[in-house]
């Protein structure tokens, strides 16, 4: 899903939500983002989580991309935290 905050929020206009089945999947997603972006000359301003694999985030300063095992994304629920900003959802 991704949340546009641009009328919310001065540090970022979108924010991007994933979640990865288990900790090597979302090795290969964010693995994937960072290569297909890299490959288009976009290199992110900063990755945290890429250690423990259970909240990965990478900042692309206009985008923020969170990446999340199910657990966790149920646990910290950042989409409630936007509850007026536009959302839209893709398949899974």
């Amino acid at each position: 899903m991704t949340i546009d905050v641009r009328k919310f929020s001065n540090v970022t206009d979108f924010y991007v939500l994933a979640t990865g089945a288990v900790d090597v999947h979302l090795k290969a997603v964010t693995d994937n983002i960072i290569d297909r972006l890299k490959e288009e000359g976009v290199e992110p301003l900063h990755i945290e989580g890429y250690d423990n694999l259970r909240w990965v985030l990478i900042d692309y300063i206009e985008v923020v991309a969170h990446l999340f095992l199910p657990q966790t994304r149920k646990f910290y629920s950042l989409e409630k935290l936007w509850g007026e900003a536009p959302i839209t959802k893709y398949d899974e």
